[in-house]
């Protein structure tokens, strides 16, 4: 969190005539400058009638156009095969002695919360102890929960866990006692919103949530935070904080160890600006004499753990921007006074700190230098904070899994587009030792990796990855794919486990297609200034990074223009819709997810408010102008010939919203260019809610890309043979089957589950 940073857009009220009471619009969100007899504007009613029959017959169009035949057949095996494998590395998340985990998989499609010891969890196959099963759950309570974690007692005793309806980012809280394994009748318990809660001890917890009219800011996040103590009534909770009306946000977040406790209220005027205070014991709170781009990371030894956006110039000592940093808050808490500042780590030109996690006996972090990463551990003694690289194989991705708030125990990961993951553990004490490696879900013999810088419009080099076969003779079907906005940065990962962009590693790169990987600015690949250089009225750098890559792509003779595909998700979305409306000849085909689309009206939607601070602010007619310019939603025209369109978005997104999809399909195809709209019922701002689910989004997004493409034309998936006689592709239904158990998807019986495929017309009218 940047002292607490919501998620980003993985992201006024508009008149009652145009939005009906079934949209999800902000609360008091800023109008822009645009008119409101938008013929799109319908749209907008999200779960009006008239609006999902809209998403029905669009369903039904591109199901006929890429359901229909072999090709998404067999890519949604393969896909399906490779996330519900077995031999998968569970995510472990380590609490005291235990490894906790959620897992989904055959028999537990919805999944399983469980948990096993740290010494059981490093042999092949650990004996799990199931927590929650939400299979079972759902059956019972005939619902459709989707999980989003849970917060516990140090004792474990008691569970604060948070379910989706849906997938969205509004929750319901309820409280559970894993040993009983049963809800706790009247314990702490939320109705759905977007809230933030979490233990303060084992009977009193902080939280924000919907209070009822006025409690919510423009972005549709809570703005009071209340202390709840166990036994009394919700209405008598007591207010410790309330935020301004214009704030993005206000969330309690608390932090335990050996230390003690650090319970802190995050107050977010807006994306990239919080202030933070200290919770004392009697409810009263503290700032914390951090600047408001410090973004914490965590705790450990009574310090708070945060990395800086800006330079920081306090007590006469200037602060590098990118910088990691540890203040005594414990410290604070006792004396009232400000403290000391050390600096554990600044990144050079061509750094960036990726992830840091504080377990505790040290603080590690992902450091990277020209997208290539390692970990390095720093540790507190009394005479300050020292530094060491851990000895981990270099090249590639180097994360950060998980880290003990009670242990000395961490565990780290390494992988990268042809390597599959290895996880290490480290006791703090001897070298990483793996303990898990995840086996190669394609064969990479003939496939090579290239780092390549194209110049953009303003002379600037910029990086990016280039996958694809080491024996090419000439260009081949190649996928770019981008993000670049909210400082995320793009490393490489291994292309099948599943949680990831684009899983590509059967479905393309074995077949004779390429994938590239922009590092466009407005991304954190070279830290703070590198996403900086792409902020509000310099967003076309963004697009002129990832158009130059582009032209690069073609000017190398590594793909055509119309073998070059574009995929992007969230805010790269936008920037594949931007490029498209912008540089229409440079590409073949592109799949736009779950995007924004009218920068005018992104601010009324979801937490459209909260990107602001990214993009700006379309009610000043300053930043209209600029937002206009670019936006793709105002820029589309008629009679210019785009590139033919896949939109995927989904209903339950409450983030982002399916109404920029929509609209920009609705119009694009009212002016006769070549538009396909798939929408899913469930996910939230993701790419389903279960493993089938994910398997048919990326299904969709390569069969449309090998169609378009020419992936799917030419000689690339070999000889098929006789119907389930070929492991490359099966054509029929019931070979489907055949692959999947094939690639060790049957279940403890030696059967494969035939699952229903649930078209998507028959999800949204449920």
């Amino acid at each position: 969190m940047r002292c607490g940073r919501f998620l980003p857009i993985a992201a006024a009220v508009v008149a009652s005539a145009a939005v009906g009471a079934n949209a999800v619009a902000a609360p008091g969100a800023k109008v822009a400058p645009v008119a409101q007899a938008d013929p799109y504007l319908w749209l907008s009613r999200i779960h009006g009638a008239t609006a999902l029959a809209w998403v029905e017959r669009q369903n039904a169009e591109t199901d006929a156009a890429l359901e229909s035949g072999p090709l998404y057949a067999a890519d949604r095996a393969k896909i399906l095969s490779a996330l519900n494998a077995s031999d998968r590395i569970p995510a472990p998340t380590l609490d005291h002695q235990w490894v906790l985990d959620f897992w989904q998989g055959p028999g537990h499609v919805r999944g399983v919360w469980r948990r096993t010891t740290i010494a059981d969890y490093a042999n092949p196959s650990p004996h799990w102890q199931i927590l929650l099963d939400l299979d079972r759950l759902d059956q019972d309570a005939h619902a459709s929960w989707v999980w989003k974690g849970a917060d516990c007692t140090p004792s474990f005793r008691r569970c604060l866990v948070r379910l989706s309806p849906g997938g969205g980012d509004a929750v319901v809280v309820r409280e559970y006692d894993p040993a009983t394994r049963r809800f706790i009748v009247g314990g702490f318990s939320l109705p759905t919103a977007k809230s933030a809660v979490s233990y303060l001890n084992d009977d009193e917890i902080l939280f924000a949530t919907d209070f009822g009219p006025g409690t919510l800011t423009p972005s549709s996040y809570p703005r009071i935070v209340k202390l709840w103590r166990r036994g009394e009534p919700l209405r008598d909770a007591k207010t410790i904080f309330t935020g301004r009306p214009s704030d993005m946000a206000v969330s309690p977040e608390v932090f335990r160890g050996p230390y003690g406790t650090v319970a802190l209220i995050v107050r977010q005027p807006s994306f990239f600006k919080s202030d933070c205070y200290l919770v004392r014991p009697d409810g009263s709170t503290l700032e914390v004499p951090l600047p408001q781009d410090a973004e914490v990371q965590g705790v450990t030894a009574g310090q708070l753990i945060a990395t800086l956006l800006n330079d920081w110039t306090v007590g006469g000592r200037r602060i590098l921007r990118g910088s990691l940093i540890a203040f005594p808050v414990l410290e604070l808490a006792r004396t009232g006074e400000p403290q000391r500042v050390s600096v554990l780590y600044t990144p050079g030109a061509r750094e960036m700190i990726d992830e840091v996690s504080a377990g505790r006996d040290a603080v590690y972090a992902s450091i990277y230098q020209d997208a290539k990463g390692s970990i390095r551990a720093f540790r507190l003694s009394p005479r300050g904070w020292t530094g060491s690289r851990l000895d981990l194989p270099a090249g590639g991705s180097a994360s950060i899994a998980s880290t003990n708030d009670w242990g000395p125990q961490a565990y780290l990961t390494l992988e990268s587009f042809l390597t599959p993951p290895t996880l290490y553990a480290y006791d703090g004490k001897t070298a990483p030792r793996a303990v898990k490696a995840e086996r190669a879900r394609f064969d990479a013999a003939d496939l090579a990796v290239h780092q390549y810088w194209a110049t953009s419009k303003d002379g600037t080099k910029v990086p990016y990855f280039f996958v694809g076969p080491r024996s090419a003779a000439g260009p081949v079907p190649t996928i770019l794919y981008g993000y670049g906005g909210f400082q995320l940065s793009i490393t490489p990962w291994y292309w099948n486990d599943g949680h990831r962009p684009l899983d590509a590693g059967q479905t393309w790169l074995t077949l004779g297609g390429a994938i590239a990987v922009a590092n466009v600015r407005g991304g954190g690949e070279f830290g703070p200034a590198w996403h900086e250089a792409a902020l509000k009225t310099h967003r076309q750098r963004a697009f002129d990074d990832f158009e130059a890559i582009a032209a690069d792509i073609e000017r190398r003779g590594l793909a055509t223009p119309r073998e070059l595909g574009i995929v992007g998700a969230s805010n790269g979305g936008l920037l594949v819709a931007t490029a498209m409306v912008e540089r229409p000849g440079l590409f073949g085909a592109v799949v736009c997810q779950r995007p924004l689309t009218d920068m005018l009206r992104y601010t009324r939607f979801g937490a459209g408010a909260s990107w602001i601070a990214e993009y700006g602010d379309p009610s000043d007619p300053r930043m209209a102008a600029y937002l206009r310019a670019y936006s793709p939603f105002q820029n589309v025209k008629p009679n210019v010939a785009y590139p033919p369109i896949l939109f995927i978005t989904e209903t339950s997104d409450d983030r982002v919203t399916p109404v920029f999809a929509r609209m920009m399909a609705a119009k694009m195809q009212a002016q006769g260019h070549d538009v396909l709209f798939s929408e899913e019922a469930e996910g939230g701002h993701g790419p389903g809610a279960t493993h089938a689910e994910e398997a048919g989004y990326w299904a969709l997004s390569y069969t449309f890309l090998a169609q378009k493409l020419g992936l799917a034309s030419d000689s690339r998936h070999g000889h098929l043979e006789a119907p389930c006689g070929s492991r490359l592709l099966a054509i029929h239904e019931e070979c489907l089957y055949a692959y999947a158990a094939a690639e060790g998807s049957r279940t403890g019986s030696g059967e494969l589950p035939r699952e229903r495929w649930v078209r998507r017309s028959d999800q949204t009218a449920k």
